[in-house]
């Protein structure tokens, strides 16, 4: 199997094991997390991985993730990059209310590690999550 799509199916393992420290882990010391659509207030660059760290460390107490309801792996002709469109089942923490948040990511493997990874997500979501009140928000 492709290093890339190696690297993204235990990343998919991991979230949905709600494994966010293993998660993290697959980001190379010196890689990025970037969320080019992140609202105002949300962090649109994260660098490093005790930063994607400190990032993820509570994203199960508002999201919980249950399986992937779609998705479609792109393998580009840079044998580093990888583009998924993916969809997971999840339910709000929150509210109990069931959610299907999509994303486009744009992976960059180095060395069995994630070097760069672009979210493409929907900022939206937030809100069916409890994430625009301050008590849901977290600050990454």
């Amino acid at each position: 199997m492709d290093d890339r799509v190696k690297v993204f199916e235990r990343a998919k393992e991991l979230l949905l094991g709600h494994d966010m420290m293993g998660f993290a882990d697959l980001w190379a010391v010196d890689g990025t997390m970037e969320f080019p659509f992140a609202p105002s207030g949300r962090p649109r660059l994260l660098e490093g991985r005790e930063a994607v760290r400190a990032y993820v460390r509570d994203y199960t107490d508002h999201i919980d993730l249950r399986a992937v309801a779609h998705e479609v792996v792109h393998l580009t002709e840079d044998p580093g990059v990888l583009i998924v469109e993916f969809s997971m089942d999840a339910v709000a923490v929150g509210t109990g209310r069931p959610l299907r948040p999509g994303y486009v990511a744009v992976i960059t493997v180095r060395d069995g590690e994630i070097a760069s990874y672009r979210d493409y997500w929907n900022p939206l979501m937030l809100d069916e999550m409890s994430f625009g009140s301050e008590e849901g928000r977290t600050h990454g």
